[in-house]
């Protein structure tokens, strides 16, 4: 077994830090980093910096650039798209089966429409839209009360194993302003409305439509991108 030579938990409040900067879009898309500089920054020693990036690395967020060192692994466009295909499916499914409880079950449709319309407006009166951080999480905690009211547990499961690189696509929809914030929760908004109408139809194909426009705005934006860096 190999020797831990920093405490876990800094070990893994850095991996935190430096994945929310990732996901944030603070660490930028193919930005170099180092481990000198993030110990300075986070006031750590370069051991947990280290650790930190060894799980990054296998998790896909970093990536060795010869020369060059370690790098912020860039946004794939059709990785990005897989990625929504999966989740596109899971959401409709979450959204299905939390509208078919909510025909029966009065306690979990009071839950939900109590949770989620304060979601929704909580969102809706964030008075700084730069707070990117706040954004996603506001984002994140819609979708994962859907999928705790689908009453299958599998589903918040098996998102979990991408959902890293999910938040990081939402601060990338959100910081790039490739969909509006009014138009996330307005969508938000009308997936909520047709689940606690159970109506298991509608609300799969209002949830899978919104993760799949997501994925295919942020596609088209990070190709143009691509393409306008290839030009230049």
């Amino acid at each position: 077994m190999l020797k831990i030579d920093a405490p876990a938990q800094l070990i893994e409040q850095v991996y935190h830090a430096i994945l929310d900067a990732i996901c944030t879009g603070t660490l930028a898309p193919n930005s170099k980093i180092t481990q000198e500089g993030l110990a300075e920054q986070l006031g750590v020693s370069r051991q947990p910096i280290l650790q930190a990036f060894q799980i990054l690395r296998r998790e896909g967020f970093i990536t060795d650039a010869g020369r060059k060192g370690v790098m912020v692994t860039a946004l794939d466009p059709q990785r990005l798209l897989q990625l929504y295909q999966v989740r596109a499916v899971l959401d409709g499914l979450a959204a299905r089966d939390s509208a078919a409880h909510c025909r029966h079950d009065v306690a979990r449709r009071t839950m939900l429409a109590t949770e989620g319309r304060a979601l929704i407006a909580a969102a809706r009166a964030m008075p700084d839209l730069d707070d990117l951080s706040a954004r996603i999480r506001a984002d994140m905690d819609f979708h994962q009360l859907l999928y705790r009211s689908s009453g299958n547990p599998v589903i918040a499961e098996t998102t979990a194993l991408h959902w890293h690189h999910i938040r990081r696509a939402m601060g990338a929809i959100l910081a790039g302003d490739v969909r509006s914030h009014r138009t996330v929760w307005d969508e938000h908004e009308a997936i909520l409305q047709a689940v606690l109408d159970g109506q298991p139809a509608l609300s799969d194909k209002l949830a899978r439509q919104h993760a799949e426009g997501a994925a295919e705005h942020l596609a088209r934006a990070l190709g143009e991108a691509r393409q306008a860096r290839q030009q230049a």
